[in-house]
């Protein structure tokens, strides 16, 4: 391998057996290449069962299913959506779309996700004006589920799980993504599995589903001609890429072992440096190691390490700038501490493509192993 071999942060990793491109196939030899057919249906059922969700609807990215979760939800203007400040914006770009206000909520250290304490403050200020919680599952790592929930059936709202980064970890013994009353799944081309780009909204609301499902595809009344008594949109996963995903998920369960182990090989080689700790692995969580995070608070800095492997065509990436620190979203409240920005300046993603070697995993470790020993 040359030794300047181009190492991905994640890039999609499609089966050796080849069973992406037999659904593929199948699609093309039926002619069934719209938004809706057999790979579609099968995908659907077969995601719900997988993560153990009654009812599915494959949808164009997931963050179109956050938008028809709050949708469904009833989430309108002048509602209040809490939101985890550290994410990605899809997390928080639906609520705009809904015309209704988000308000950020901090992390804790113990999950790196959305901190309870700082949620139950929300609410005393807040109160009756919340519609709905969105929580994250930030790189594979589950929320602290059983408190979020106790606080979310108090205050009667509509609990939402974002599980883009999610899937195939657990929080004691059950899938993230579902334990409210919606869930969402992506598939884009970084995530553990991939479609190139898609998504998927779970729930075992069978008739909030068909809901989504009539929405995503325009609207379109059960009529003659095209008619449309609601608001439409164009989210309907086409049947090509739901065939990708039929494939894909076949090896998830191998993806999430790929990902474990790139994870210790790193705490393994680089625990041990000063400054150097890595995200958290609780008790009651089983991660699917999405990207492998470490955190570094001594002298070296996270920039250090980003652009020492950067030199060595090695993509790393900074941990999420949380919401609230946005020009977009500046002007949102934000309730917590600072706990997040602290690990948006203290985190850096590390290299975890499942299509690494050894040989990738040493070298990247050496690299930054030399930064210690300047």
């Amino acid at each position: 391998m040359a030794k300047n071999n181009k190492i991905w942060l994640a890039s999609p990793h499609m089966s050796d057996e080849g069973y992406e491109m037999q659904y593929v196939q199948e699609a093309f030899d039926t002619n069934w290449v719209a938004p809706l057919g057999p790979n579609v249906n099968e995908f659907e059922k077969e995601l719900a069962a997988k993560v153990g969700s009654k009812h599915a609807a494959a949808i164009t990215s997931g963050t179109g299913a956050i938008h028809l979760a709050l949708k469904a939800a009833g989430v309108g203007e002048g509602d209040v959506v809490f939101c985890p400040t550290l994410t990605f914006s899809a997390t928080a770009n639906p609520i705009i779309y809904q015309n209704a206000t988000p308000v950020f909520i901090d992390s804790d250290y113990e999950t790196w996700n959305i901190d309870p304490k700082a949620l139950e403050a929300a609410f005393e200020k807040y109160g009756d004006k919340v519609k709905a919680v969105l929580v994250v599952h930030l790189y594979g790592l589950s929320a602290d589920m059983d408190k979020i929930i106790e606080i979310c059936s108090k205050y009667n709202v509509t609990l939402i799980e974002d599980a883009a980064e999610s899937l195939g970890a657990y929080y004691k013994g059950k899938h993230t993504g579902t334990f409210g009353e919606f869930g969402v799944f992506s598939f884009n081309g970084n995530k553990i599995i991939t479609t190139s780009g898609g998504g998927m909204l779970v729930s075992n609301d069978e008739e909030k589903i068909k809901k989504v499902r009539f929405w995503s595809t325009q609207s379109r009344d059960a009529a003659r001609h095209y008619q449309h008594s609601e608001l439409g949109f164009n989210y309907r996963m086409s049947n090509v890429v739901a065939g990708i995903g039929r494939g894909q998920l076949k090896v998830l369960d191998q993806r999430v072992e790929k990902k474990k182990y790139i994870f210790e090989f790193y705490k393994r080689e680089l625990g041990g440096l000063e400054g150097v700790d890595f995200m958290p692995i609780n008790d009651w969580n089983e991660p699917n190691y999405w990207l492998s995070v470490m955190t570094l608070n001594g002298s070296i800095r996270p920039l250090d390490v980003m652009e020492a492997l950067e030199k060595e065509n090695i993509e790393s990436r900074p941990v999420w700038k949380p919401m609230h620190m946005q020009p977009f979203f500046a002007e949102y409240d934000y309730v917590g501490s600072d706990v997040s920005e602290k690990l948006f300046g203290n985190g850096v993603c590390l290299p975890s493509d499942t299509k690494m070697t050894d040989e990738d995993l040493e070298r990247i470790c050496s690299i930054i192993k030399e930064l210690w020993s300047k």
